[in-house]
């Protein structure tokens, strides 16, 4: 399979789960940009979001099988896997010693956008969608899967009851689900 082919996610999994490494070259090329963009915003340096893309081709290869379609599509799954990779990389120990060590000139990252080349997450239509979303329930979607917030961050941050918060994600939630499916 190359890039200028489209196929459907359907046959995708399909040949996914049938462990095909050609499926794989095809997720790849047609998901890591906006997957590495999700978790460039969660991790803030670029080598530790390219570490972090490479552990989630690699879960998601291995983990295929536990897949289901009927809890929502192929990039969701693979957000979520990206979104949850990204927080346990900033939470683990090797990074919070890196941070602790490194200068405030050395957290400072800069992207090139002339010579960066990746699938936009309005290229997947992802910000039209969630544009359909109230502004608090899109607010607390784009803190906890674009920021890296958990719910409870969230509620301490911007001073919002945590039970709130988890209404808004649940409601979130059910929405996209309703325009997505």
């Amino acid at each position: 399979m190359g890039t200028s082919i489209k196929i459907s996610e359907d046959v995708l999994i399909t040949e996914l789960k049938a462990q095909k490494s050609s499926a794989l070259e095809y997720l790849y090329d047609n998901y890591s940009g906006a997957l590495y963009g999700v978790i460039l915003r969660i991790v803030k340096t670029e080598e530790v979001a390219q570490e972090v893309l490479h552990d989630v081709f690699i879960k998601a290869w291995n983990q295929i099988s536990s897949y289901n379609s009927e809890k929502g599509r192929l990039y969701t799954w693979l957000v979520n896997i990206s979104r949850n990779a990204s927080i346990d990389k900033i939470r683990s120990k090797e990074i919070k010693k890196t941070y602790k060590t490194d200068s405030v000139a050395d957290n400072v990252y800069v992207i090139d956008h002339a010579n960066f080349d990746t699938q936009s997450i309005d290229g997947i239509g992802l910000e039209k969608v969630l544009a359909q979303l109230p502004e608090d329930l899109r607010f607390v979607i784009e803190q906890m899967y674009f920021k890296g917030y958990t719910q409870s961050e969230i509620a301490d941050e911007f001073n919002i009851p945590l039970g709130t918060v988890k209404t808004r994600a649940r409601s979130a939630m059910k929405t996209l689900r309703g325009l997505l499916l």
